[in-house]
């Protein structure tokens, strides 16, 4: 996460741009230390995609209890031709690229001859994950032009505009990482650069059984709680505290007044973490520090949130199982 250097790349057809440090470092470390002395305490899920995060997230999603990947990509696989959409110049903006498999999927059931109308947009805070999707498309697809953005895209979304049209794509249901306030001026903002006739295809996960929803989060190898305590290292690189992931358990659960995935980190005894720049801060034992929430949601609540934010809702694609969605908006 370089908050503090312009990194520009350009090759023919791939540039990537950083515009992280507009936001500047300064402004990140009071947003965690704002959080951390917050009742109860939180650490915002965009700083768990650091290097080591980024890469301990992918292993995740190999998972076999972890189904929204491998669900959500079954149905991107045949997605494509049911949009009807006009690739003649088209953009597609990827909002949380991250992996890059999603995309490869659906860019490969463009037929070749267009793709040289194309321009793709991978938009996440990770750079190591932007400038790894980015070269590794650009050999996959040469033809297609590629302009990397490294940008945390929920506060950042507004600044940004692409000429001509667009097919915004927001995968893995990354959507429901946010609080309903948040979703709502998240989605305000994002109609906010949509053009008429441009198009929305956001993944969202869908209600289930408890014991399945818990599981995807609470894996036997443990590498969701490796993920979760990495939270506290990129606190440590960006804030200079002094955080020790060995103090903290992961917890993570199913919050069904609230519908959604709660994931925790416990402490395990009392300590004092000590920030340069402000006061230490006491964390009891067995207090938790939040780190994600994952809403679940139902096609009601699908169609709510479209409309609030001046969205047609075209259809649901789900999985035979119902477990996963694929939701199809387009800006009125």
């Amino acid at each position: 996460m370089n908050y503090t250097n312009d990194d520009i790349t350009v090759k023919e057809k791939l540039k990537l741009v950083n515009y992280l440090p507009e936001i500047g470092i300064k402004r990140i470390q009071k947003e965690i230390i704002t959080g951390l002395q917050s009742t109860p305490k939180y650490i915002s899920p965009k700083f768990f995609y650091d290097e080591a995060g980024s890469k301990l997230f992918k292993e995740i999603t190999q998972l076999k209890e972890y189904y929204p990947t491998r669900t959500e990509k079954t149905i991107i696989t045949n997605i494509y031709p049911k949009l009807n959409l006009n690739v003649s110049k088209l953009n597609i903006v990827e909002l949380g690229s991250g992996d890059h498999s999603k995309i490869s999927l659906f860019l490969k059931q463009i037929p070749e001859n267009t793709h040289e109308h194309i321009t793709y947009y991978p938009i996440d805070i990770s750079q190591s994950s932007i400038k790894d999707a980015s070269f590794q498309l650009h050999k996959e697809f040469p033809l297609i032009h590629i302009s990397g953005i490294v940008a945390d895209f929920i506060h950042q979304l507004k600044s940004l505009s692409f000429e001509g049209p667009c097919l915004f794509c927001f995968f893995g249901s990354t959507i429901g990482n946010l609080s309903p306030y948040e979703v709502k001026e998240f989605m305000d903002d994002l109609s906010s650069i949509m053009k008429p006739d441009d198009h929305l295809l956001m993944g969202m996960d869908l209600e289930k059984d408890i014991q399945t929803l818990e599981k995807a989060y609470n894996d036997t190898q443990n590498t969701t709680s490796s993920f979760n305590k990495n939270i506290l290292n990129v606190v440590n690189s960006l804030t200079g505290s002094t955080f020790n992931t060995n103090h903290f358990n992961h917890h993570a659960f199913y919050n069904s007044y609230h519908r959604r995935i709660e994931m925790h980190l416990i402490a395990k005894k009392y300590m004092l973490i000590n920030i340069p720049s402000t006061e230490p801060i006491s964390i009891a034992m067995g207090e938790s520090i939040l780190t994600e929430y994952s809403h679940k949601f139902h096609p009601d609540s699908i169609e709510q949130i479209g409309k609030a934010a001046q969205l047609k809702l075209n259809k649901i694609h789900t999985d035979d199982k119902e477990w996963f969605s694929l939701v199809h908006f387009t800006k009125k």
